[in-house]
């Protein structure tokens, strides 16, 4: 099978119902949660998170005219955002799944990029319409790339808030740096403002858990083993990698979990550093929806380690690059048995 052969679509309903916690993280809770003893950040992170859910637990049900932009309502201490900041595989989304386990339905969990893809596809008075009917908002991956994201998310979440709605996010950026280094964020520095005052920020520290004590992830195979595992796994995929960019490219991102439904192993030939930002960055939620769905990546050409130029680490999406390889490199120790 190739990838580029694919071309899902996924209907307004579907979009809906679809926001829930991926496979990787559909069985996750704050027992299984394993904080490291030298980063009292993460036992910390849990505590955070467990009362955030029990707050909206205990005012289930019970929604105040008081409900509002800055605070959970008149009786209610706490913020009505939770914002987990840190750096890349400290297991913030393991956190945020967990969360979204534990409080009360209705409920919903997507990807940033979904949430806004959710709004193009119905409409934004749709889309208030519909999450306004839940307790909870998850949303993974927050990050502001665009002017027209920070107005967008902003007039959302505000009116999602004023409804009495949560909202948990997980970010690589702490709220009021968000958009820095990637556009005239100064310009809208009010958004950013009324985005990072709805949010309580935990922190949570630590190395990145997926190669902690583990070996290197082997390196590139050739294209004749390449293509014999693509042969001996039922339900894999082969791909020519430029092939593969050119196909994201023609998808709405927030396709890339449907485009990789179902598949078993992802076979990528001649892989090479990404010539431009726009595909760089396809490349990321495409290595996200991957992850998400625990499915391996054999490839042959560089080292996925190498799939970012060192101008682009140096940029202000640094630590989305940095989260892409370090998933990709766990995919791809994931896919070495299936070449033995």
């Amino acid at each position: 099978m190739h990838l580029t052969d694919r071309r899902p679509e996924i209907s307004p309903d579907e979009l809906i119902s679809a926001l829930v916690p991926p496979p990787r993280f559909d069985a996750v809770r704050f027992s299984t949660y394993i904080p490291n003893p030298d980063e009292p950040s993460q036992a910390q992170a849990v505590e955070s998170c467990e009362a955030f859910a029990a707050r909206i637990s205990a005012r289930s049900g019970r929604k105040s005219r008081f409900f509002g932009l800055f605070g959970g309502g008149e009786d209610d201490g706490g913020k009505q955002g939770l914002y987990l900041d840190g750096g890349f595989g400290v297991g913030k989304t393991h956190l945020l799944a967990s969360t979204w386990h534990a409080a009360p339905g209705p409920k919903a969990y997507g990807t940033f990029v979904e949430l806004t893809n959710l709004v193009g596809a119905v409409g934004f008075a749709e889309a208030v319409r519909r999450l306004s009917e839940h307790k909870l908002l998850a949303i993974d991956e927050f990050e502001l790339d665009d002017p027209g994201d920070t107005t967008l998310v902003s007039r959302l979440l505000r009116e999602l808030t004023d409804a009495g709605v949560y909202v948990a996010a997980t970010s690589n950026t702490l709220p009021d740096k968000l958009g820095e280094g990637r556009f005239a964020a100064e310009d809208f520095l009010r958004e950013i403002q009324s985005l990072s005052a709805r949010f309580s920020v935990t922190r949570v520290d630590g190395p990145d858990y997926r190669h902690r004590g583990l070996p290197e992830p082997p390196p590139p195979a050739d294209d004749a083993a390449l293509e014999e595992s693509a042969a001996a796994h039922e339900g894999s995929t082969i791909d020519d990698f430029d092939a593969l960019c050119e196909h994201l490219a023609s998808l709405h991102p927030s396709k890339y979990g449907r485009l990789v439904d179902g598949v078993s192993l992802v076979h990528l030939r001649g892989v090479h550093a990404a010539p431009d930002q726009n595909v760089a960055l396809r490349l990321v939620a495409f290595a996200d929806r991957l992850y998400d769905r625990a499915i391996p990546v054999l490839a042959s050409g560089q080292p996925l380690s190498q799939l970012f130029t060192e101008e682009m680490l140096q940029g202000g999406y640094r630590k989305k690059y940095l989260r892409a390889v370090s998933r990709l490199m766990a995919l791809a120790r994931d896919a070495s048995p299936a070449t033995a």
